[in-house]
């Protein structure tokens, strides 16, 4: 094939991949940085388009990562290779942050443990409710998911939590969930269930670090707006 039956967007992969290995991946639109994504797993078409579409519908390159193998194949030119490809990214990106939070002492590294909470739900479509069991140091024992429940609730059982700490012999908690609405205010039964669980854990020498609740609008604390 000569130079002139290629493609037109043989060259527009090609700068596009030269400016990201100039300029990073920070520099990138979210619409670029999907492209390259789907470079790989779409070889023979021009992608752009399918990127912009995906953006529109799902809003940013992290929504589009987590939306479901379902609302992603709803998009033409999506299929279930590509949908692999995006969850191998998102899983990528999970650990990453995981390894943030595992590696240093907790409460030293806050920052790095909301951005792992975030990436890990913040923008799921089902509310969760997760568990970081620490010891004596603050460093992560375990990160577990308690519960999954619907669009708006996941049943938490305060006995439940303080078993499973007891299990681990975990000395401390943060407790996490996200509010697919993507508001994370708090709402009157997230305070009362954490209070629950502070109630519960005090006399056994667990200490209730926080609760984090998180969203696609950001993510609050009940600790730092003082409801605990």
């Amino acid at each position: 094939m000569s130079g002139d039956d290629n493609p037109h967007y043989h060259g527009h992969r090609d700068r596009l991949r030269a400016r990201f290995l100039d300029v990073g991946g920070d520099a990138l639109p979210d619409y670029e940085l999907l492209e390259l994504v789907l470079f790989r797993s779409i070889p023979r078409r021009d992608v752009k388009p399918i990127a912009k579409e995906l953006m529109k519908r799902f809003g940013t390159f992290a929504e589009v990562l987590a939306a479901s193998p379902t609302r992603l194949m709803e998009v033409e030119g999506i299929g279930e290779s590509v949908v692999t490809d995006l969850k191998v990214v998102e899983a990528s990106a999970r650990r990453l942050a995981k390894g943030e939070v595992a590696k240093r002492p907790v409460l030293s590294s806050w920052a790095s443990v909301i951005d792992y909470c975030r990436a890990a739900m913040a923008f799921m479509d089902k509310e969760q409710f997760r568990l970081l069991f620490l010891d004596k140091r603050n460093a992560l024992i375990a990160d577990e998911i308690q519960q999954s429940g619907t669009v708006d609730h996941a049943p938490v059982y305060p006995r439940e939590v303080i078993k499973r700490a007891l299990e681990l012999s975990a000395s401390a908690l943060v407790l996490v969930h996200n509010h697919p609405s993507g508001d994370p205010t708090p709402s009157s039964a997230d305070i009362k269930m954490t209070r629950e669980i502070i109630d519960i854990a005090k006399p056994l020498g667990i200490t209730v670090h926080d609760h984090i609740i998180v969203g696609r609008e950001g993510h609050a604390s009940l600790k730092g707006l003082r409801l605990i």
